[in-house]
């Protein structure tokens, strides 16, 4: 096992490598190759890995790490966001607003649902982290039938502060998620209503809650699917 200290940073970006030095401890070793995979961060036994979106390119990593180790992933929310743009320089700012959209720890499901099996795994463990962040846009040339036209992308986040972390390390800790007042048995839809949160998230969430075994079927209200809390079926 060898320290890299530059591997795997050249396609990082500004919140992936704020994240891991707000999170680092002393002692820590940051982009460590283990078992033929860098960790962001290796403490004593445990692997923090940090993933600022698409889970579904992690699973194969995750899947074998966790064979021999403990595996702590990190992943944060925007609670709060500001969008910049920037000049074609990539530096210069333009302007700067907030975004009217606020995140919510329930968000995690929109990513976990690539591997919520991995959940009930005994060496895994999840933190969401609640932060506020800025959105760097930049306008670039794209190519449009007939014509070219000018489009504001993307191009990087920053991280400006956390302003909370929710740690789950079970199964049962997404609990959290299914409100006291829901009755037994329940559909996605009646879990959206509860939620106030749109039916494509809470699908997401009956699904990943049931492969995690926290929730079970429990049959069918017509064409939609009933869910328990699995140790109540």
């Amino acid at each position: 096992m060898a320290d890299h200290a530059t591997i795997g940073t050249l396609r990082e970006t500004a919140l992936h490598a704020a994240l891991k030095q707000w999170y680092a401890r002393p002692g820590d070793h940051l982009e460590v190759k283990v078992d033929g995979y860098i960790a962001d961060i290796l403490r004593e036994d445990v692997i923090v890995e940090i993933q600022t979106h698409n889970f579904a390119a992690l699973k194969r990593k995750l899947t074998r790490l966790l064979e021999q180790h403990r595996v702590h992933l990190v992943y944060p929310i925007a609670q709060d966001k500001w969008i910049v743009r920037i000049a074609a320089d990539g530096e210069t700012p333009l302007s700067r607003r907030k975004s009217p959209h606020h995140g919510s720890p329930s968000d995690v499901f929109l990513e976990l649902v690539s591997f919520p099996e991995l959940v009930a795994h005994p060496n895994f463990s999840l933190e969401v982290l609640m932060i506020h962040e800025e959105e760097l846009r930049q306008s670039r040339a794209t190519r449009r039938p007939g014509r070219w036209a000018r489009d504001w992308q993307v191009s990087d986040r920053r991280l400006i502060q956390v302003a909370d972390r929710i740690a789950f390390v079970a199964p049962r800790d997404f609990r959290r998620f299914i409100p006291d007042t829901l009755p037994q048995p329940f559909t996605s839809r009646d879990l959206a209503t509860a939620l106030n949160r749109p039916l494509a998230v809470t699908q997401k969430m009956t699904y990943c809650l049931r492969k995690m075994g926290t929730l079970a079927q429990a049959g069918k209200h017509g064409r939609a699917q009933l869910y328990a809390m699995a140790d109540s079926v």
